[in-house]
């Protein structure tokens, strides 16, 4: 089994990667950013959706709004979200390596650092391909992760975070295969109990990314510093690469 086929990792470390501090900080986002503002009613896919932080506040702005997620457990937490706010989303459980709706989408977004997640590096470019395939015509393509030149200004220093319950998660990261790939390690400890998780995925730089997307048949390949359409530069804290279906 695969890390990310692994459900209780998911369930463990949600209130981490998950937190309602979080959800409020997308919900910002989403009402905000250039980036993320489409025609109404633009067909959006949040690909690894997870517990669907930003499937609310995009059917919010009147997106007509797909998740698909593999982890079941993510997809109820997502699909309670959207049962609470009143909002309409579809949600489907599939593998981002295998899912694709043939132009059925006028967007796909990747957020999170939810790219890269496969061994082989062709698989990853298959994820790209997938969403090209999934997008109608002028359709574009997001992918929002942490990128070298991002990664390479803090990279070995351990990150704890305090939980609500009195628990507390520490992260490692740890750069391997000549950066090629990462490994980001996170101990939850919990009173006298710590549970461990491997995380591993490939890393990019904005060359690196732009490149591939322009192999998947992208086309207008852009790169940002953030979800306010700033630059890329050595003080982005996110790298997010646009691409568009022509």
């Amino acid at each position: 089994m695969q890390w990310y086929e692994d459900d209780s990792l998911w369930s463990d470390f949600a209130p981490t990667m998950f937190s309602p501090e979080r959800a409020e900080s997308v919900a910002g986002l989403v009402a905000t950013s250039p980036l993320l503002d489409f025609p109404p009613g633009s067909r959006v896919l949040d690909l690894c959706c997870g517990p669907g932080l930003f499937l609310v506040p995009l059917a919010a702005r009147g997106y007509d709004v797909t998740g698909v997620d593999l982890s079941a457990p993510m997809l109820e937490r997502a699909r309670e979200a959207c049962e609470r706010a009143d909002a309409e989303v579809r949600l489907v459980r599939e593998d981002m390596l295998t899912y694709t709706a043939p132009e059925a989408f006028d967007v796909v977004l990747n957020v999170f650092t939810s790219f890269g997640y496969f061994d082989d590096p062709d698989d990853n470019l298959r994820v790209l391909r997938n969403a090209w395939e999934s997008l109608a015509s002028g359709g574009q393509l997001l992918v929002d992760l942490m990128g070298k030149e991002v990664l390479a200004g803090w990279i070995g220093r351990p990150q704890a975070v305090d939980l609500p319950d009195g628990s507390y998660v520490v992260q490692r990261d740890v750069v391997l295969d000549s950066w090629r790939r990462l490994r980001t390690d996170w101990t939850l400890v919990r009173g006298d109990s710590a549970r461990t998780a491997s995380l591993t995925s490939y890393l990019y730089s904005a060359a690196e990314l732009h490149d591939l997307f322009v192999t998947a048949g992208f086309a207008d390949v852009e790169c940002f510093g953030g979800f306010d359409g700033s630059a890329y530069d050595n003080h982005s804290r996110r790298l997010i690469v646009r691409g568009r279906r022509k």
